[in-house]
């Protein structure tokens, strides 16, 4: 696959100290980081200094509950809507993703924040559609029980149908404000929606005007058959963990071909697979790095998190040198997180324990531990033989982590000519090539 006229996309996940679950103990990570507005600017700023293309806040909205939460630093996060809007204000080009549950929200106000995002931003704003894989957050949403995997993704179809025809409302020149006449708007190009259907009822129209990329960036992360069965439909970008290059392939290729039975081309739709990062300006001093965050994992955290993963199971009762035991498929985790991790305990034959450590960087994604010409290698290969478009870059503990990649590695990319040296145009949409959505009216 050639490069040419293509360029990698980038996107910088942002999980508050980092993305090691022991990064928050770091020396040089600030331990409040997850509700400190200074920290998160600077590292906004930093990534759109590199002309990332955007910024991804990931969310949960419950709190963590496993025996080992205690000890975990993920309990006190900004709700990431909030946080983007006020990251709007001190920048200026960079995109803005931010998750939002289709489980435990409405669409109206989903497609009402994310519409203001837009405006707020210029036009910069990203849904990373979700369904809900945190069985504790249906306690906080009076229901006893978590959706089963087939209700989350019935609910999920739906709620994007009502989300995007809300982003429909109105025509991009449907107000006028004309002070002369006394008429604020043209009536003719309102548009209703009058949804009635399985799971939601929602008349409109939404009360934001057509955002400035006519509706914002939708992401979605599911990679089980259901997960890309709904990406192939509605998503423009879709972030995946894949364990390797061949992997890697075949999904993209897999996705991408499902796309025609919708009539969408394979350009409508940007996979980017995580990427774990650690730079060093040798491999040992990168190894060096990441042996010091792993040092700091308490193993009943890792095991905790390996839980979390699988699809919520509490794991804390089996013996930590024994090997994973036999689990049945979730149904209110990811089930595609679920199998990579089931696969990957079996072909290194690693104990809960081992398990527990071996994701508390990556949570599964592919790690790149090594110097910038070395990590940009792997990036430049899966990019031209057909694994990428472009990576969301998980960095292990934050802001050094960022720093680094923006130093080094960016120019490495830019060097190559595979990443933009400025941005050259205003919009999230902009940046990633994807075209503005024509308004549909729907009947």
């Amino acid at each position: 696959m050639t490069t040419r006229n293509r360029q990698i996309s980038l996107g910088a996940f942002l999980m508050a100290t980092g993305h090691h679950v022991a990064a928050w103990r770091h020396p040089q990570v600030p331990a409040d980081a997850g509700q400190n507005f200074s920290h998160y600017k600077h590292l906004a700023q930093v990534a759109e200094a590199a002309k990332f293309d955007a910024l991804f806040i990931a969310d949960s909205i419950a709190a963590p509950t496993e025996q080992a939460a205690s000890a975990m630093a993920r309990s006190d996060l900004f709700e990431p809507l909030t946080l983007l809007s006020a990251l709007s204000a001190v920048t200026e080009r960079i995109g803005l993703i931010a998750t939002a549950t289709t489980s435990y929200n409405e669409p109206y106000h989903v497609a009402r924040k994310f519409a203001s995002l837009d405006h707020l931003s210029g036009g910069r704003s990203g849904w990373n559609l979700v369904t809900s894989d945190a069985a504790a957050e249906a306690h906080n949403f009076g229901r006893a029980e978590h959706f089963s995997h087939a209700q989350r993704y019935s609910r999920a179809r739906e709620f994007y149908e009502v989300v995007t025809g809300l982003w429909d409302s109105w025509d991009d020149d449907a107000f006028i404000r004309d002070k002369a006449t006394g008429q604020y708007y043209r009536p003719e190009k309102r548009h209703v929606l009058d949804h009635i259907g399985e799971h939601f009822q929602v008349k409109g129209p939404l009360n934001v005007a057509r955002s400035p990329q006519g509706q914002p960036v939708v992401v979605q992360a599911g990679s089980s058959e259901a997960g890309q069965a709904l990406a192939a439909e509605t998503a423009e970008v879709v972030f995946t963990a894949q364990p390797s290059l061949a992997a890697a392939q075949q999904f993209y290729r897999g996705l991408k071909a499902r796309l025609e039975r919708f009539q969408r081309q394979p350009e409508a739709l940007k996979i980017m697979p995580g990427m774990f990062v650690v730079l060093g300006a040798s491999q040992a001093e990168a190894q060096e790095k990441f042996d010091a965050l792993q040092a700091l994992v308490q193993p009943e955290v890792g095991i905790a998190l390996l839980g979390r993963m699988l699809g919520n199971f509490d794991l804390s009762g089996y013996p930590p040198d024994q090997p994973l035991p036999p689990l049945p498929l979730t149904d209110s985790g990811q089930r595609s997180r679920q199998a990579l991790l089931t696969q990957m305990a079996a072909a290194e034959q690693l104990t809960l324990a081992q398990l527990g450590r071996k994701i508390a960087g990556g949570r599964g994604h592919y790690s790149l531990i090594g110097t910038p010409a070395q990590v940009a290698d792997e990036l430049q290969a899966w990019f031209e033989e057909g694994a990428a478009d472009g990576f969301n870059i998980l960095l292990p503990h934050l802001p050094a982590g960022l720093e680094d990649v923006a130093r080094y590695l960016v120019p490495e990319l830019q060097r190559r000519g595979l990443f933009r040296q400025d941005y050259s145009g205003t919009t999230l949409r902009d940046h990633l090539g994807l075209a503005k959505p024509a308004l549909r009216v729907r009947t």
